[in-house]
C-alpha cells in the first residue's frame, strides 16, 4: 500500500510586513533583506488568531481538495514550535473543532523540519494498514516569540500554516522514499532563549546549505532515480541563497522551484506545506511529476522525501 498525498490546503493571514514597514521598526533596509534572504514581505497574525485557527482554516481547505470529510480521518498530526498552549495539544483543539471523530491526535516539534516529520510519521501508520486518512498541519504563529527589536531575526520570520492529507494511492504514485535526521549538538544555534527566537545565522547557513542539497539528493537516489529525473523542488523557505544552492545540486531551472519564501517569509513548520499547496493550485505540480520536499530546522534537524505526484 502506498502513502500519498490527496489533498492540500493553506492559510495565511490578512496583515502583510512589508520590508518598507520593518525599515521603520529597526535599523535595516529593503535592499540588505532581498539580498540576503530574499524575502520581499511576511504575513503576521493579529493578537485575536491563534495557531490553532490557522490550522482550522488550512485543514478545511485540505479535506474540502482530498474530498473527504472530518469524519473520515483516522489521525491529525499537527507539526508546530507555537502551539497555543502547551497542553491541550493544537491537534487535539483542531479534532474538537473539525468535528472529527475521537481518533488519535497529537503535536509534533521538529521546528522547521516538522512538517517533514509528520508526512513521514504518516506514512508508516498508512503504508501498514492501521489507518486510511491522516491530516498532517504544518503551522506556526512565529510572531509571538518574534524579537521585534532584534533586526537579525525580525525580518526573516512570518506566521501561516498548511495542510496535506495522506492516504493510499495507486501503485507508483505516492512517497516512493524520505530521510530523516537530527544533530542535537547544533541545537544551541537555533532555539528559543527565555521568551524569543535566537539564532546564530552563519552557523545555520553553514548547515543548511550542506544538508539540504544532500539530503535533496540522497531521496532521489533511495527512490532509484536520478537528480536530472526530478521535475519540481519544494525547499523549506527559509533563505533563497540556501534554496538556491539545493536547487543547483539537483541541476533543475529556477521555475522549478517553489519560491514563496518571497511573500511569506520563513513559516517554520508550515513553509514547505504552503508552497506545495499554493503551487499544486496554480498547475506548477502535475500528476506523475517527481516531487522533492526538503527542509531543515531547529534541533538541528532534517527531513526529505521523494514523492512520484498523484492519486
Amino acid at each position: 500500500m502506498n502513502a500519498g498525498i490527496i489533498g492540500t490546503g493553506h492559510y495565511v493571514p490578512e496583515k502583510i510586513v512589508t520590508n518598507a514597514d520593518l525599515e521603520k521598526i529597526v535599523d535595516t533596509n529593503d535592499e540588505w533583506i532581498r539580498t540576503r534572504t530574499g524575502i520581499e514581505e511576511r504575513r503576521i497574525a493579529d493578537e485575536t488568531m491563534n495557531t490553532s485557527d490557522m490550522a482550522y482554516f488550512a485543514s478545511v481547505r485540505a479535506l474540502e481538495d482530498a474530498n473527504i470529510n472530518a469524519e473520515d480521518l483516522d489521525m491529525i498530526l499537527v507539526a508546530t514550535i507555537t502551539p497555543d498552549t502547551s497542553f491541550p495539544s493544537v491537534a487535539c483543539m483542531l479534532q474538537d473543532r473539525l468535528g472529527a471523530r475521537k481518533v488519535a491526535a497529537m503535536d509534533l516539534s521538529a521546528a522547521c523540519s516538522g512538517f517533514m516529520y509528520g508526512v513521514i510519521t504518516a506514512k508508516q501508520f498508512i503504508e501498514t494498514g492501521a489507518y486510511k486518512n491522516v491530516l498532517v498541519v504544518g503551522v506556526e504563529k512565529l510572531s509571538k516569540i518574534t524579537d521585534w527589536n532584534d533586526r537579525n531575526t525580525c525580518v526573516l520570520f512570518g506566521d501561516g500554516a498548511g495542510a496535506a492529507v495522506i492516504a493510499p494511492v495507486s501503485e507508483g504514485k505516492g512517497i516512493l522514499s524520505f530521510e530523516l535526521g537530527a544533530d542535537g549538538n547544533g541545537g544551541k544555534y537555533l532555539l528559543q532563549e527565555k521568551d524569543y527566537i535566537s539564532m546564530n545565522g552563519r552557523e545555520v547557513f553553514k548547515f543548511a546549505v550542506r544538508q539540504m542539497p544532500e539530503s535533496s539528493v540522497n531521496v532521489v537516489e533511495k527512490a532509484g532515480y536520478n537528480k536530472e529525473d526530478v521535475d519540481y523542488l519544494i525547499p523549506h523557505q527559509a533563505n533563497i541563497r540556501i534554496m538556491e544552492a539545493a536547487r543547483e545540486r539537483l541541476g533543475i531551472a529556477e521555475d522549478k522551484m517553489a519560491t514563496s519564501v518571497r511573500k511569506y517569509g520563513n513559516t517554520s513548520a508550515a513553509s514547505i506545506p504552503i508552497a506545495l499547496s499554493e503551487d499544486v493550485k496554480s498547475g506548477k505540480i502535475k500528476d506523475n511529476d517527481l516531487v522533492v520536499l526538503v527542509g531543515f530546522g531547529g534541533g538541528l534537524t532534517w527531513g526529505a522525501v521523494a514523492l512520484r505526484w498523484g492519486k
